[in-house]
């Protein structure tokens, strides 16, 4: 076991070598490096296959109850100063490993399909690679300077893939936005860090809970000054999870390729922030005003996040809002010391959200030759529907996915949520009724979006069949696959001059002919019909989705309760159990079936509630209660149709707009950082310039005029000269 424990230290390195490989086949022989650019996807999954056996190797001695293993190398001593580097393994790296490397191989094997007809393909691969690496090194780093480091390279990669089609400039803008909202969250990180040196003169976590237990509670150090730097650690975690007020770079973020947002969005970047809390846990419950703050914050971040995502039409955009509540959730429980349940979470919803964005990449390559190779298009909801006839594995996957993150039993997040749920009404009740209404808000809008891509009719109306145009493409490089050829492609999107309103009622619809009518668009390849329009993808971007939709239906199963000698337990808490005791977690996991069931009840009461009004507004049904004459002259009559009709317009605007927090950034930040310089600029040039040119320009007319004066005659310099000294004189003597 200890021989195991001494290559812990391979893990991180493990996809390096690929990395190195393409780098230098792209230096020495470019041409056939791309030639043969397939062949890099193996070793890159090769690779990170072997990470995750040795992952899961560590997390099964954990289980077993093996000791936290620390092993540390000296890379600067200096008198009293000695930096050390090196690795830590205990349940929460083991857990963080095997989520970033089984989320990952996922995604480099969608990605090699997803990506394959792009002329980044390689460029791709060595990002995500060096994505992957930068977070296996972050999660077994062993002291405060070694997670910075490999946190300003998870930074870096994100830039990196975000603007990954930085020829279009709401891509280059999505990434320098991720770039900067981070550095505001790194550089109060790295204040925090040089604090605590300055307070403890150590950056080892074992040295920063020991002196926080021993210290803190005994007024040993200025406990404004370590609850000032602990407020900076968290900065960190707050702009790297998308927390309240820095996460206005997450749906910016959706302008990269799918599989990218599905990596950064499930296990890897954003949950960076939620495993620094994790880890630093110990130094917050010590603590009392920064875990309120904590929890203040996930509480604000989690109602958001749901009331954002009411309304959005980008399908990616969606779910990029529904992380974001998500994460509240987590930081909520971490906030309220309920360290189980937030790392719980972080499983379910890192499989849950993985499944949910790669089929949204899955509709996406679908829609795309249909409505053309623009994110505006092929992510917009409004021109979807009725995807369920023509993609249905993506659609039973998606399904899942977005059933687990409303809360429904027994799928992966039911377990988690629930937990979360329960621990926010034992700890304040106005944390349990904001968690708890969120969670009926995260069913109605989950659900929206299912319903608006898979239920009903297909919402593109096809109004010229003879046109032999193929349609401006932005670039093949940046969409993927091109049009097979003979096919048509000159197609008029069709929706209602009102736009789409925040229900389903302006939602333009296409008569019942289409289906039939997409059925015979196609093309003939040999004894088969190739269909161009909404098209199920190939095996190998549904094989991730098959493997995803098996961890979202039992992963959650990890939090059953079961009897044991000293109470009910789960196989979570007993895998976190040395995690607890070093961090020295004193919350009581233990629950009875009594109240399990009854906390079930309501929670799945709340979801099904919001799983209804999705399905009434946006659902078939629909149209049912939209011809029943006596409802809808009801609904005329009523005096608060226009308060029914205000309330719709005020969600639509609020959500449309993103809750008119980045309008309030862009008129007080950008706008008033700008004015400010120009002021700036302005009393610069005017006053400081202003007052040296003066002074040069009156020294240079006075000369002119002294310059004058002078004729050459002693007399007339004699009479100047009595003359100013009487006027001197006069002067002087009064």
């Amino acid at each position: 076991m200890e021989h195991t424990y001494q290559y812990a230290w391979v893990i991180p390195l493990l996809p390096l070598p690929v990395i190195m490989s393409m780098g230098f086949g792209l230096f020495l022989i470019p041409t056939a490096t791309k030639n043969l650019r397939r062949i890099w996807a193996f070793p890159s999954v090769l690779l990170l296959s072997i990470a995750m056996v040795f992952s899961v190797h560590l997390s099964i001695q954990q289980i077993n109850g093996s000791s936290i293993y620390q092993y540390l190398w000296s890379w600067t001593v200096n008198n009293d100063f000695s930096l050390e580097f090196g690795y830590l393994i205990d349940p929460l790296t083991s857990i963080m490993l095997i989520l970033i490397t089984t989320v990952g191989i996922l995604v480099l094997i969608y990605s090699d399909d997803y990506m394959s007809h792009d002329e980044g393909y390689l460029r791709f691969f060595v990002y995500i690679s060096f994505f992957n690496a930068s977070m296996l090194g972050l999660v077994t780093s062993s002291n405060l300077v070694q997670i910075y480091f490999f946190w300003e390279l998870v930074g870096m990669c994100s830039y990196l893939l975000i603007g990954f089609w930085f020829t279009r400039p709401i891509a280059a803008s999505a990434c320098q936005k991720a770039f900067v909202t981070n550095r505001l969250g790194d550089f109060g990180l790295l204040l925090g860090i040089l604090g605590f040196f300055w307070i403890t003169g150590s950056l080892e976590f074992r040295d920063l809970f020991k002196i926080a237990n021993n210290w803190i509670p005994n007024n040993g150090i200025n406990s404004l000054l370590t609850t000032l730097c602990a407020f900076l650690l968290f900065l960190g975690a707050v702009a790297k999870s998308a927390q309240f007020p820095l996460h206005v770079w997450l749906p910016d973020a959706m302008e990269g390729p799918t599989p990218i947002s599905a990596l950064i969005h499930a296990a890897t970047m954003v949950a960076a922030g939620i495993f620094l809390l994790a880890r630093l846990l110990p130094l917050f419950i010590s603590l009392p005003l920064i875990m309120s703050f904590i929890s203040l914050i996930g509480t604000i971040t989690l109602f958001l996040g749901a009331t954002l995502a009411l309304a959005q039409r980008d399908i990616k955009r969606s779910l990029a809002y529904s992380t974001m509540s998500q994460l509240g959730y987590m930081m909520l429980a971490l906030g309220i010391g309920s360290y189980q349940a937030a790392l719980f979470h972080l499983i379910t919803h890192a499989y849950s959200k993985a499944l949910l964005f790669l089929g949204s990449g899955s509709v996406i390559h679908s829609m795309e030759p249909l409505v053309g190779y623009s994110p505006d298009k092929s992510q917009n909801m409004v021109l979807m529907g009725g995807l369920r006839k023509y993609i249905p594995i993506t659609r039973t996957s998606f399904l899942c996915g977005t059933l687990s993150l409303c809360g429904i039993p027994p799928l992966a997040c039911f377990w988690s949520k629930d937990e979360i749920l329960s621990n926010s009404w034992l700890y304040s009740p106005f944390f349990g009724i904001i968690a708890s209404f969120t969670a009926g808000l995260t069913a109605f809008y989950m659900f929206r979006i299912y319903l608006l891509t898979f239920d009903g009719d297909l919402r593109v109306n096809f109004q010229n069949y003879s046109s032999t145009k193929e349609g401006s493409l932005y670039s093949i490089s940046l969409w993927g696959k091109g049009i097979p050829k003979g096919a048509n492609r000159d197609f008029v999107l069709s929706t209602t001059k009102s736009g789409v309103s925040f229900f389903s009622q302006n939602i333009s619809k296409i008569n019942g002919n289409t289906g039939n009518r997409i059925g015979a668009f196609s093309t003939s390849s040999g004894t088969k019909n190739t269909f161009v329009y909404p098209h199920e993808t190939g095996n190998t971007m549904l094989f991730p989705l098959l493997i995803l939709l098996l961890c979202t239906l039992f992963i959650g199963f990890i939090g059953i309760h079961f009897d044991n000698e000293i109470g009910e337990l789960t196989i979570l808490s007993k895998w976190l159990t040395p995690s607890i005791n070093f961090f020295q977690e004193s919350s009581n996991s233990s629950i009875n079936s009594y109240e399990f069931i009854t906390n079930a009840i309501s929670s799945v009461s709340l979801a099904i509630f919001g799983l209804s009004i999705a399905y009434i507004f946006y659902g078939s049904a629909y149209s049912f209660f939209q011809n029943l004459d006596l409802i809808n002259s009801f609904y005329k009559r009523s005096p608060k149709k226009y308060f029914f009709d205000q309330l719709k317009k005020s969600i639509y605007s609020w959500s449309s707009n993103r809750g008119y927090i980045d309008i309030f950034y862009t008129r007080v930040f950008i706008l008033g950082i700008r004015g400010l310089t120009e002021l700036t600029q302005f009393f610069d040039k005017s006053v400081i310039d202003g007052i040296t040119n003066g002074v040069g320009l009156a020294s240079f007319c006075i000369g002119e005029e002294i310059k004058s004066v002078g004729g050459g005659r002693i007399s007339s310099y004699l009479f100047f000269f009595l003359c100013y000294v009487s006027v001197f004189l006069f002067f002087f003597l009064s």
